[in-house]
């Protein structure tokens, strides 16, 4: 029960926390929520402590803080913000020609990095495209902006798909994919990159086209709304 009680916390925080007036971000909870896991596991003597600590994957998780470590090393020396200005210039004020170019160009980024740090790269992206074509005022950049038109969404959604889906074609795309593969490496059932890319790759290309349709559809609405 009380395992129970702490992972309710931790979804109620994960959806609610960044609107309460003391801002918990989703790093924080993840945080909090691993130590009272912890917390309970020792008060109820569920296992010790220092064997749980020697289950955990550490190989995964310094993989995955290398990936975050590299998409912030591309934020942080300019290049998102180059690529920006790349779309500006190869599609204009055309939403939708990006937000396809998004959807499918994020998947294949999101097939050999992980899928998170790659979202947050992306956001960048399509806030300094949608600046530069004078859709939304600089102040969109900053993290509180909210006056966004209804015409920006299917981009975002064209984004948030191709990172979400392009992450099911490879092994590295997404973590829950590393954690599993590491897993499953345990039991003695090794997952090999290509045995995944086989059954992978053609469930996302899938995917992805009925994405694809989605967002067009989106667009149509926004814009017949408008």
């Amino acid at each position: 029960m009380a395992a129970l009680s702490v992972l309710a916390g931790m979804i109620a925080l994960f959806v609610l926390g960044e609107n309460l007036p003391a801002r918990v971000a989703p790093p924080a909870v993840a945080i909090i929520a691993a130590s009272l896991a912890l917390l309970v596991i020792y008060t109820m003597k569920v296992e010790p402590v220092d064997e749980v600590m020697r289950d955990v994957d550490w190989k995964t998780l310094i993989f995955l803080m290398s990936i975050f470590w590299l998409v912030e090393v591309v934020i942080k020396t300019g290049i998102v913000q180059s690529m920006s200005h790349i779309l500006y210039a190869a599609f204009g004020a055309n939403q939708l020609a990006v937000g396809i170019v998004m959807l499918a160009g994020i998947a294949i980024f999101s097939s050999v990095l992980a899928n998170t740090p790659v979202v947050a790269a992306s956001i960048l992206l399509i806030k300094g495209y949608l600046v530069i074509a004078e859709v939304v005022p600089e102040e969109a950049m900053g993290a509180v902006f909210t006056g966004w038109p209804d015409t920006t969404l299917p981009v975002f959604i064209a984004m948030m798909f191709g990172a979400t889906l392009g992450g099911n074609s490879t092994l590295i795309g997404a973590a829950a994919n590393v954690v599993a593969a590491g897993i499953c490496a345990k039991q003695g059932r090794k997952v090999t990159f290509m045995t995944f890319l086989r059954y992978g790759l053609p469930l996302t290309a899938c995917q992805l086209v009925v994405a694809a349709l989605y967002v067009l559809a989106m667009f149509a609405l926004t814009r017949g709304a408008g």
